[in-house]
């Protein structure tokens, strides 16, 4: 009698922290979550950097160019594993999309102040931290 095996099914996605020139973060906001960065589910045959640039763009209007890869977050019991990279702008325009109703740079402490989920703003700041990389969360939820 052999046992059949069924693959575990996990949700990766790539998220990103942009910066222009004068040092702004890139926010998107949701029509569920509010205030955040950019990001979304990496699609089959695709990298982590690739779904960035690719998210970033649709929900925003804007090209980006990854600068590093700042960590990872696992959330367990879901299955979800989310890549936290840090990115700069090498053009576009901000533009909202079916995912943003709208789009914009922030001083660093504005677009804090305006990310309303607490693990989201931590996930910004984690990626400012130089130091830190890479960061390494694990949890349930």
């Amino acid at each position: 009698m052999t046992m059949s095996y069924t693959p575990p099914k996990h949700i990766v996605s790539a998220a990103v922290t942009v910066l222009n020139e004068k040092g702004e973060i890139l926010l998107i906001k949701g029509p569920r979550r509010g205030w955040e960065m950019p990001g979304g589910q990496v699609e089959e045959g695709e990298s982590l950097t690739d779904a960035a640039i690719r998210e970033t763009k649709e929900e925003s209007g804007i090209d980006i160019e990854i600068v590093k890869f700042c960590g990872i977050y696992q959330n367990v019991k879901q299955s979800i594993c989310n890549t936290l990279f840090l990115g700069k702008v090498i053009g576009g325009e901000p533009t909202t999309s079916a995912e943003s109703l709208e789009v914009g740079f922030f001083p660093v402490d504005v677009a804090l102040s305006m990310v309303t989920h607490s693990n989201f703003r931590q996930r910004i700041e984690d990626s400012l931290e130089h130091t830190r990389h890479p960061i390494h969360v694990e949890f349930n939820q």
